[in-house]
């Protein structure tokens, strides 16, 4: 008798340590539980509010572009109008995509609302030549001047520019360099006179029969 006295006061010790270690289990789980209803809660008004933030951001983003671009587009105009010496208007299309601004450009004939250039073929190829300079200008003086070195190399850039241009070209390309406080390395095959008067040094690649080409200093 006194033997199963003694058991059962051992079976009731047990239990009592088991229902402890179960009410805390309880509490942590019922803390848990709590704190992913919150979690989950904060998750769902997120994902209501997530299509409006979108919208938003993206109204945003295309104001703040649509800034830039008009800036982009007067320039890029002005260079046009320089060069080729026609009234032409460089005018950007702009449309947000996955997120993502896409600017496709064209060229309008300011006489004729309805006449549109592509930017790849208008004039011969000038106004392709014209553009990339100049959004890479622009795109060159966007960046910080800490992590990156005013330098920018053109190759050939000029190369479906008539000749008749190509003065024209390089002065408005020497003015926005010095303004901009840019160096530039311009790689050419046209006639060698047409950048005296805007080259800082001009250099010709001679052929020569034991070295194969030689630089020699023209100014």
């Amino acid at each position: 008798m006194r033997q199963e006295l003694i058991d059962l006061r051992e079976a009731r010790r047990q239990a009592q340590g088991r229902i402890h270690r179960l009410s805390a289990l309880a509490e942590r789980l019922h803390s848990e539980h709590g704190r992913v209803r919150r979690s989950l809660a904060s998750v769902r008004d997120f994902l209501v509010l997530a299509p409006k933030a979108r919208d938003t951001l993206e109204e945003l983003s295309t104001a703040l572009f649509g800034k830039i671009l008009d800036e982009v587009e007067a320039n890029l105009t002005h260079a046009i109008r320089e060069i080729l010496g026609q009234d032409r208007v460089v005018v950007s299309e702009r449309e947000v995509k996955s997120n993502r601004l896409h600017i496709h450009f064209l060229i309008r004939n300011q006489g004729r609302e309805d006449e549109i250039e592509d930017i790849m073929t208008g004039q011969g190829g000038s106004v392709c030549n014209i553009l990339s300079v100049g959004l890479r200008l622009i795109a060159l003086s966007q960046l910080p001047e800490a992590n990156h070195r005013p330098f920018l190399v053109l190759d050939e850039q000029d190369c479906w520019l008539k000749p008749g241009l190509i003065p024209k070209f390089m002065k408005l390309i020497q003015e926005i360099a010095v303004r901009l406080n840019l160096q530039l390395l311009i790689i050419s095959h046209h006639p060698l006179d047409l950048f005296a008067g805007s080259a800082d040094r001009i250099f010709e690649l001679v052929p020569d029969r034991e070295a194969g080409a030689v630089i020699k200093r023209v100014k």
